[in-house]
């Protein structure tokens, strides 16, 4: 009987640590997944590529169990990939909670996927019933990539840290950086204060609500869609004190609005799309576009199907293009999504497929300049200053 038993026992350890070690990777490549479409990069194109400074507002990728200083053959990014894609900046955001059955149409906040992700993930225990020790944690992960990269992968806080990035990098330095996001800012946990605790952290960016509504602010994704809560209102103005930007992203068209209206710097919608060119309620109508354009802000555009109703790189370039010939040229730039859980047609290492297909739209070399990484650095630039 003996025997039995510490067999028993011996099979439920292994089983254990095979579901800790495999189960995290598992999860992964379902969620985040490169289904390769066709494309062709030309002469013109890679050339032009090798002198951006690609900058992209929007990346899951310190939700999941992986090394980014290791190139992976599961997600969208790491800092090989980047090198490869000519990135100059990558913000990463903060996922800390979403709902069971997630959809675009309407989601409560009563449950939570992000725990059982984060105790596979062995996280610390701190994390697993908080949510502002879970965007912690990821401040913590950031800054531990920054640490081993040798000198590769560089945590961006201010506007100086930016300028010597971007110095350092027409120096021929292959330095990436990296600036935190929050997706959503129920990590608040119900307090203002905790705001400078995220600020002291490390993020410079954070989107006010996420799939489903919060404290804060309704989710375009919740049940009642509502718009700022007092405590939205008070995060506005403390990120634009602080020195944080504004992200509408996934907030709901009322919180939209509301934002737009009493904005005071330039926002940003980090990730996804308009729909002039693919009609998804998470995309932005034409007004909110030229009121986001109106605060000097610019709108990111996504990779994937529910951003842009397709993976196609031309259909990056068909949103980007509508946004330029509403708003003009400075108030768009990219927002992939990648390791949000999303498909694409391409990873980081490929960006070079936007810019092909910008070239095959008849934009200008300036104009890709703009729109592949410079709108979003002189955004990032404005917004990181400490206001009044």
């Amino acid at each position: 009987m003996r025997k039995w038993i510490l067999g028993g026992i011996g099979l439920i350890l292994i089983a254990a640590i095979a579901f800790f070690a495999f189960a995290p990777g598992i999860v992964e490549n379902q969620q985040n997944k490169v289904r390769p479409v066709a494309f062709t990069i030309s002469p013109r194109a890679a050339a032009l590529q090798k002198t951006l400074d690609v900058a992209d507002m929007h990346a899951d990728s310190l939700l999941w169990k992986r090394d980014l200083l290791t190139r992976s053959t599961r997600g969208q990014v790491d800092l090989p990939r980047l090198q490869d894609g000519h990135y100059a900046l990558q913000v990463f955001s903060s996922v800390t909670k979403t709902p069971k059955g997630q959809n675009y149409d309407g989601n409560s906040g009563d449950t939570d996927n992000i725990t059982t992700l984060v105790i596979a993930d062995l996280q610390p225990v701190r994390t697993w019933g908080s949510l502002l020790q879970r965007s912690l944690y990821h401040a913590d992960k950031l800054k531990d990539f920054a640490a081993r990269s040798n000198g590769q992968l560089r945590l961006v806080t201010s506007a100086q840290d930016l300028m010597r990035l971007l110095v350092d990098r027409q120096a021929g330095r292959p330095v990436v950086g990296a600036m935190l996001s929050i997706e959503g800012l129920q990590d608040l946990e119900g307090n203002i204060a905790n705001l400078d605790k995220l600020y002291a952290a490390g993020f410079r960016m954070a989107g006010l609500a996420h799939f489903f509504d919060n404290d804060v602010a309704g989710s375009m994704h919740g049940i009642s869609k509502g718009g700022l809560t007092p405590l939205g209102v008070a995060a506005v103005r403390r990120m634009e004190r602080l020195g944080m930007v504004v992200d509408v992203a996934h907030s709901s068209h009322a919180a939209v609005a509301e934002i737009i209206a009493m904005a005071r710097r330039p926002l940003v919608s980090s990730h996804g799309g308009v729909q002039a060119t693919c009609k998804v309620n998470r995309n932005l109508t034409d007004d909110e576009v030229r009121g986001i354009a109106g605060t000097g802000g610019v709108i990111g555009i996504g990779y994937w199907d529910a951003a842009i109703c397709s993976t196609r790189p031309a259909d990056v370039a068909k949103a980007i293009a509508h946004v330029r010939d509403l708003v003009g040229i400075d108030h768009v730039g990219l927002g992939s999504d990648f390791d949000g859980a999303v498909t694409t047609g391409f990873d980081a290492g490929q960006v070079a497929a936007i810019t092909q297909a910008l070239i095959d739209r008849g934009f200008s070399d300036d104009d890709i300049r703009k729109v592949m990484g410079g709108n979003v650095i002189r955004v990032l630039l404005a917004g990181m200053v400490p206001g009044k």
